[in-house]
């Protein structure tokens, strides 16, 4: 009982009192009850601390890092933030939000990410609420290599505006390095709680500790294993890389990606400083290693970034290149950039003379690449597997390369290193109740993550079933995985197996047919609770494989168009339609 509202003591009658004194000290005690219950009722009541929604809309995990950030800052600074995935608000709920931080990235040509995809439709109808007691920020993610840089960020920034909200802060839209940029922008959005706002402990949800290797600080890992997978007669180089966890302390999950920092090719380095017309050791204004370090391990030389374009293009004074860029025409320039790399644009003129410094200028930071893990860490303690196609072709007799994928291939034998770290993907996750079905879409290296999937649900003893569709172009040469998933299959580990090669036979076949000669068996298991996961190419197969699947529920629900994607947002709103796409 509170001490301010107990009850006087009452004397018993033989008490050792007076009966002046038992008076005089009751009027006291009675005295001193009253007062205090003036100095509660003065007290200002326990203000709780300030809410602060954090929304986030990501792809590979980086925007809701960042939005995790953002939150453990505001609980040092007496809010109480809450954190969550744009497509968990619906809008009648952000109509009641006060001060939202929304941190998004930027998917493909423009895109929202998947799990923003729901909110931004919902925002942007004709049935989205006003919202002018809303206070908001956009930190924007994105590549600066793609035409709409950011455009995720700007278009929600800008549609929060027309509702009528209020800018906290001014958007910032960071680029592939943007630790920098991010961090202050956090640090501005956040400022500390007015005083006496919060008086309690805002408690922190649990959070795995960051680890120490990130791509500012990969762990040098030694590579186990490296060999091709695909057959002597594919046209494809597809390999199976294995790397050693070692003393590093790093751990992941079944769906994550491991960040791999790659080196360039040395013989395109060298060609690089013929064709500046420097060596190894010349140094360049505002860089302190030399430049042939720079082009090694410092900058990207393979993709020609829009600002080489940009500079190259009335030096160069290449009529082609100077009509398709004066055009705007981004399709246009697409085509005249197929097969060519940065070395090829500064060709275009083989006696123009090179300002190293100017070049180095337009260049952007050597980035590493992002592979979906083929392992899972209960079949393999301390190693993380790769399923790496290897990209090679050749264009005016030179040779080009991918520059991780042939880095790996060339350059990284077994009991060599690179760098790498973890890269934490929590939306493509296996499911977590072992009894419901998994459905698996993955052709080519679009396996990987499903070789994991599969070796985790057989750690855990999960009994729920097991399909996955698989293809390539050949079966004789491009059935990579083939003995283990056999393996799985003999052991009933997976339930079933449905293979599409497209070039076997007359008239080309893919995964998206395989899944509608299966529509009704497809179905029937998301009725009964099934979670559908796609990987691989981003641009045709997924697109193809999401209409096959609009198809499917349609013709076996008996539904609408309007009604299957109705049917399909709710999968994705149960997080039991998610894709891995590249």
């Amino acid at each position: 009982m509170d001490q301010t509202t107990q009850k006087l003591p009452h004397f018993p009658e033989d008490a050792p009192f007076s009966g002046d004194q038992k008076a005089w000290i009751g009027g006291f005690l009675a005295g001193l009850n009253s007062q205090l219950a003036m100095v509660k009722a003065a007290a200002p009541a326990e203000v709780a601390a300030k809410p602060l929604d954090i929304l986030f809309g990501t792809q590979t995990g980086t925007a809701e890092s960042l939005a995790e950030d953002a939150a453990e800052l505001a609980r040092a600074k007496g809010y109480a933030p809450r954190v969550a995935e744009l497509d968990e608000i619906e809008m009648d709920h952000l109509a009641t939000m006060e001060d939202v931080l929304v941190v998004v990235s930027t998917y493909g040509e423009g895109e929202m990410p998947d799990n923003a995809e729901l909110f931004w439709d919902a925002l942007t109808s004709s049935t989205a609420p006003r919202l002018e007691q809303l206070n908001f920020g956009v930190l924007a993610l994105g590549d600066t290599s793609y035409e709409h840089f950011c455009q995720a960020g700007k278009l929600i920034d800008m549609r929060l505006e027309q509702l009528g909200a209020k800018r906290m802060l001014a958007r910032v839209d960071c680029d592939v390095d943007y630790e920098e940029a991010a961090e202050a922008w956090i640090a501005e959005a956040i400022p500390e709680a007015a005083p006496g706002a919060a008086t309690a402990v805002v408690e922190a949800p649990k959070r795995a500790a960051k680890s120490q290797w990130n791509r500012k600080n990969p762990y040098v890992s030694t590579m186990l294993d490296n060999r091709i997978l695909s057959g002597a007669k594919s046209a494809k180089e597809i390999r199976h890389i294995a790397f050693d966890l070692g003393d590093s302390g790093m751990t992941y999950e079944a769906g994550d990606a491991l960040g791999v920092m790659p080196v360039n090719a040395p013989d395109l380095v060298e060609m690089w400083l013929d064709r500046l017309g420097a060596d190894q050791d010349a140094t360049i204004d505002g860089h302190d290693v030399p430049l042939g370090t720079l082009l090694s391990t410092g900058l990207e030389i393979m993709t020609p970034s829009r600002e080489l374009i940009r500079g190259l293009e009335p030096l160069v004074k290449d009529q082609e290149l100077s009509h398709v860029v004066g055009n705007g025409d981004k399709e246009a320039l697409e085509d005249y950039l197929w097969g060519k790399d940065a070395l090829d644009l500064l060709n275009l003129n083989p006696s123009l003379e090179m300002d190293p410094v100017q070049i180095v200028g337009w260049l952007k930071p050597l980035q590493h690449r992002a592979y979906s893990i083929s392992s899972s860490p209960n079949a393999h303690p301390g190693e993380v597997h790769l399923t790496v196609a290897a990209v090679r072709w050749m264009y005016e007799g030179r040779p080009h390369r991918g520059v991780a994928s042939t880095f790996l291939a060339d350059h990284v034998p077994e009991g060599a290193s690179a760098g790498i770290f973890m890269t934490p993907n929590k939306a493509f996750r296996v499911p977590q109740d072992n009894d419901v079905p998994m459905i698996m879409v993955g052709p080519g290296t679009g396996v990987a993550p499903f070789r994991a999937f599969l070796e985790e649900r057989q750690a855990r003893g999960a009994e729920g079933t097991n399909w996955l569709f698989f293809g390539d172009q050949h079966r004789a040469s491009d059935f990579i995985y083939r003995d283990e998933i056999g393996s799985f299959s003999d052991s009933g580990l997976l339930t079933r197996l449905d293979l599409a090669f497209s070039r076997d036979q007359a008239d080309k076949i893919y995964v998206q047919h395989r899944m509608i000669e299966n529509g009704k068996d497809l179905f029937s298991a998301l009725e009964d609770g099934g979670h559908f996961y796609v990987c691989g190419d981003a641009t045709r197969m997924a697109k193809d494989v999401d209409a096959a699947l609009h198809k499917i529920i349609a013709e076996h629900a008996g539904l609408s168009d309007d009604g299957a994607v109705a049917y399909v947002n709710e999968l994705k709103r149960e997080k039991r339609y998610v894709r891995d796409v590249y």
